[in-house]
């Protein structure tokens, strides 16, 4: 019989997938930033579906711990932990409003010419910003779920 104060390893390995996924569609989109032909219109239509992924796979799995979860679960463990849980859950919508302003400056720029040097390297710092804030977020929400769990993941150091 599994120790209640041990987590499941199904929902560790959940949380430690969700993440790869997500570090993945961190790195494509910086792929796409360092290419050569930077700012080309193929690379700004490239670099915009990239985003576009990114914004929903983070809408989804914002939606997924807003409804209970790892989150959620690690409160139940540890009551104490319920104003850092509340203050990772309100980083969502900030998050999502960044990547939503920066898929909004590449949606603007003349997809036929591309974009301007200048406009590329603003939209590669603004995407640098925003991986800044969500990884300070996800190490906000490891956290919470290694403390509430008594288990160490791994990702925070």
């Amino acid at each position: 019989m599994a120790s209640i104060d041990r987590a499941d390893p199904i929902i560790m390995g959940h949380i430690l997938a969700q993440h790869r996924d997500l570090h993945a569609l961190i790195a494509s989109a910086k792929t796409e930033l360092a290419a050569p032909d930077a700012g080309d219109a193929d690379r700004v239509q490239g670099l915009l579906a990239t985003l576009r992924e990114l914004r929903d796979y983070l809408r989804e799995h914002f939606a997924q711990e807003e409804a209970g979860g790892f989150l959620e679960e690690s409160v139940t463990r540890m009551p104490r932990l319920s104003k850092a849980m509340d203050a990772v859950l309100a980083e969502h919508p900030v998050l999502l409003a960044e990547l939503d302003g920066l898929i909004e400056v590449v949606e603007r720029a003349d997809i036929g010419a591309g974009m301007s040097s200048p406009e590329w390297e603003r939209a590669d710092h603004a995407f640098t910003e925003f991986v800044h804030h969500l990884l300070a977020h996800e190490r906000n929400e490891n956290a919470v779920v290694q403390e509430g769990y008594n288990e160490d993941l791994g990702l925070v150091d």
